[in-house]
């Protein structure tokens, strides 16, 4: 091969006659169809609605890469997230990544920079959404998703590499303005936000100890599962920290305080049987989060409500609970993935998750359950996934900063993933 050839191979596009040069386009697209029991109060376009069953695209994603030469390695994915009828029309493809490292010293340390899920904190701070093991991603590792984020990509610098069996991550990030946030609200109160003032760097990290097989590092995601094709046992650490990010008020003063995150993890993903082909799945995370005293904000993932009547249910309108919190949250998954050709040449995986959070502001723990089963109709690259869905529901308590639970709300989702990689 001249130095000029190139060939595609292993669904990469060889630069050189190795394939240690490289370049590769992937494909995703997530397509939900669901049911949504509503919150109290909310309203469509309007209108009082209790239930909703509506089509939506939750994620559609192009990803492209390469070690273009060598030490060089660049990443872009471009795409929308959360399309559904309520939305804009002819929504456009926006830049969700855009990056590039060299690799100083080899494999140990590579450094880069730009709009990157390079993030610390904990394992799916970053996921990898192509093998996600249920309907979703545990959303809430994301803390700052879309807040002084996009959807979770942040303008960083960032450190990376492994020693050993030790991988690692360390980042300074430019927070981006809250004022830019869908649904910011000007002025400060007695609970706890982000503050406008100008924003200093946010400093994050995670480290991991690989037990067993390495996992690949060469983009800042990370895998849900792998089917049973590796064996995978990950302790893991994370942080994340920055300055005089939220601001409340004392009285009349405006008091700054810093953001203080702490987590945990263990991730297990390993074949049970090779010969069968049936493999376990599992993860687990204790994070501590401190956004200052009384912060609580809600998760409303492609809400299927426009609006709210209720200014005292706190989960706000449509599918919304409360999700981040200054408080302690544990959570923990598990799949089963059963014997290969179990239907036809198919298989089904089962799984269950569930969020538990104490935040300060509400009487009760915030219990978000999802169980449900993949069809595995050739892996990740085509399959279904039914699941259900039960989100708890506070109200505030009247003359005072606290609120009670007083029900749930469940969903039943159907999701259609289609993934060319």
């Amino acid at each position: 091969m001249s130095s000029q050839a190139q060939t595609f191979k292993e669904g990469k596009l060889w630069l050189n006659e190795d394939g240690s040069n490289y370049f590769k386009v992937t494909l995703n697209a997530q397509i939900w169809l669901r049911n949504t029991e509503l919150n109290p109060g909310s309203t469509v376009n309007g209108f009082a609605q209790t239930n909703v069953t509506d089509i939506g695209i939750r994620r559609a994603r192009l990803q492209a890469f390469g070690q273009i030469a060598d030490r060089v390695f660049i990443y872009t994915q471009i795409g929308m997230n959360n399309f559904s009828a309520l939305s804009d029309r002819k929504a456009g493809f926006f830049i969700h990544d855009i990056n590039g490292d060299y690799e100083v010293v080899r494999k140990k340390l590579f450094v880069g920079g730009g709009l990157t899920a390079w993030n610390g904190l904990s394992r799916f701070s970053a996921p990898a959404v192509g093998s996600i093991l249920g309907i979703d991603a545990p959303l809430f590792e994301q803390n700052t998703n879309d807040v002084t984020d996009q959807f979770l990509r942040k303008l960083s610098l960032y450190a990376k590499g492994k020693w050993g069996k030790l991988d690692y991550r360390l980042v300074m990030s430019n927070p981006m303005s809250i004022t830019k946030a869908a649904g910011y609200t000007p002025g400060v109160s007695g609970n706890s936000s982000f503050s406008p003032r100008p924003t200093r760097m946010q400093w994050h990290g995670y480290v991991q100890w690989q037990f067993l097989d390495p996992e690949s590092n060469v983009t800042g995601y990370n895998a849900g599962t792998y089917l049973g094709s590796k064996r995978v046992l990950n302790v893991g650490a994370g942080f994340q920290y920055q300055p005089a990010a939220q601001w409340h008020l004392v009285g009349t003063d405006t008091v700054s305080t810093a953001m203080r995150n702490f987590a945990v993890d263990l991730f297990y993903d390993v074949p049970l049987n090779s010969a069968k082909g049936t493999a376990l799945s599992a993860y687990a995370v204790y994070m501590h989060t401190d956004y200052g005293p009384g912060y609580l904000r809600n998760q409303a993932t492609m809400n299927p409500a426009s609006g709210t009547t209720r200014t005292d249910i706190v989960n706000g309108s449509g599918n919304g609970y409360p999700s981040f919190g200054t408080g302690h949250l544990l959570y923990g998954q598990v799949g089963y993935k059963c014997r290969e050709n179990l239907l036809g040449k198919t298989t089904l995986m089962p799984y269950a998750s569930l969020q538990y959070a104490r935040y300060e502001r509400l009487n009760a723990a915030v219990l978000f359950w999802d169980a449900g089963i993949n069809w595995l109709l050739k892996g990740q690259t085509s399959k279904l996934t039914l699941a259900y869905q039960n989100r708890p529901v506070f109200q505030n308590i009247p003359g005072t900063n606290t609120a009670d639970r007083i029900g749930t709300k469940g969903a039943v989702l159907l999701q259609y993933q289609v993934f060319w990689n």
